[in-house]
């Protein structure tokens, strides 16, 4: 009987128990004895192989920069992660507001409270993310915004940005008060699509300047900031004594002791050069107070505009008067931001004001939105809402300080998943598909 195959293959082999012995029976061995001792050990290795299939033992990261970035599933993870990875002054310059802060969180809390309306039964096995931002073709509906001081949070800097944002197919926009050229700039990122944006200095000559540096380097537009009168009251600025470059005294030199990581790529690295100045000694707060010009008036718009062959977008608009005065000087879009609540406190958050100006603009001139996006839904509401394109700051920087140029691809990497699943759940296949009809705000 027990020289009879079994159909199934697996119970060709029988253990039998005879006193100090099991007997193994094979289908092609015959009859093997094996002492007890050596068939526990092989079924004791069976047991750890299966469990070594289960568990899907991962090898372990050495690279603390890689755990960082690799383990961050949202924005709000890289935030985390860049926390712990810089020092206190610079975190809270990318990370904090004007005063008490209470448009930034306004803006957040105003996308967290949408609720959607999903169609069913829609085929949404292939979705496109391709979004039309003045006449270009982008493969995300969102771009980078131009941020200051950029290479004090990470030496990557605007170099990460730009190149990494070429590679994601989405525009890249370099600050007045950036750390990298504006020449170095479209070095690093020759085919990527690259914007300058201008405050508008006191000295005019020193803005024609930058103008023309833009257009003779090959930018595509220019983004003129146009709520920034004076400098916001940024008062973790105040309070941390930030300076430009940082300045070690004891307090920021116990604030980094854990943080050596950052010290090191810091001190090792060429050394912060800005964009639009040789060099400045002083608190953030003061440069900004030298380089504002409280009398700018819509007649220097006309003067840029007439300068500026380009496209040419308009960020800081929180009217619907100033919208659509703003057309009626040629200017090519506006972008709906209060300046990420880092100038006037208690400002219009984008997102609330976007439906009334989409409602009343009637002129081709595109309508933008930046302020508190740190989600893929919250793009894809605010193209249901009628915004033609958004822009991040922070969600940007957060993956800048917490990996470097890693840190910044995780962050598109991100906000592109959380889109494309967004649009799936939605019945959308692109976004197109998506209109006012599926957001609402609740109340």
């Amino acid at each position: 009987r027990l020289n009879q195959l079994h159909p199934n293959p697996k119970r060709n082999i029988r253990w039998i128990s005879m006193r100090n012995f099991y007997w193994l029976r094979e289908k092609h061995c015959g009859w093997l004895t094996i002492k007890r001792n050596e068939g526990k050990a092989l079924k004791r290795g069976n047991r750890i192989n299966n469990l070594r299939q289960l568990l899907n033992i991962r090898k372990p990261v050495l690279s603390p920069r890689k755990r960082r970035v690799q383990g961050s599933h949202t924005i709000y993870d890289l935030r985390l992660a860049a926390k712990k990875a810089t020092p206190r002054g610079p975190f809270d310059y990318t990370d904090g507001a004007a005063d008490q802060e209470i448009s930034l969180n306004r803006a957040r809390k105003t996308f967290e409270n949408i609720e959607f309306s999903p169609h069913i039964l829609r085929d949404v096995s292939n979705v496109s993310l391709e979004s039309n931002m003045l006449g270009v073709t982008y493969r995300m509906p969102v771009g980078i915004a131009p941020t200051g001081f950029t290479r004090m949070m990470h030496t990557d800097g605007e170099i990460a940005g730009a190149t990494t944002a070429a590679e994601f197919g989405i525009p890249f926009t370099l600050s007045t008060m950036g750390t990298t050229s504006i020449e170095k700039v479209k070095e690093a990122a020759p085919n990527g699509s690259n914007w300058f944006q201008l405050y508008l200095w006191r000295d005019r000559d020193r803005s024609l300047e930058l103008i023309e540096r833009a257009r003779d380097a090959g930018y595509d537009g220019l983004v003129l900031t146009v709520d920034a009168q004076v400098a916001g009251a940024r008062l973790r600025d105040v309070r941390n004594g930030l300076t430009v470059p940082p300045t070690l005294t004891l307090e920021t030199f116990l604030n980094a002791l854990p943080r050596p990581g950052w010290w090191w790529n810091f001190l090792s690295k060429e050394p912060l050069n800005f964009a639009t100045l040789e060099s400045w000694n002083g608190t953030v707060a003061q440069l900004m107070d030298t380089m504002f010009d409280p009398s700018m008036t819509y007649e220097d718009l006309k003067w840029i505009r007439s300068i500026w062959k380009k496209k040419l977008i308009v960020k800081g608009v929180q009217r619907l008067d100033d919208a659509l005065k703003c057309a009626d000087y040629g200017v090519d879009a506006v972008v709906l931001s209060n300046h990420g609540g880092r100038q006037l406190d208690r400002a219009p958050v984008p997102f609330e004001l976007l439906p009334l100006v989409r409602r009343e603009l009637k002129s081709s001139m595109e309508l933008h939105l930046d302020t508190g996006i740190m989600h893929g839904a919250d793009i894809v509401a605010a193209k249901a809402l009628g915004a033609d394109f958004t822009w991040i700051g922070r969600a940007y920087l957060y993956g800048l300080m917490a990996g470097g140029k890693m840190g910044v691809e995780r962050t598109l990497t991100i906000l592109q998943t959380q889109m494309v699943r967004t649009l799936k759940l939605l019945g959308a296949r692109s976004l197109a598909e998506v209109d006012a009809s599926m957001v609402k705000f609740r109340k």
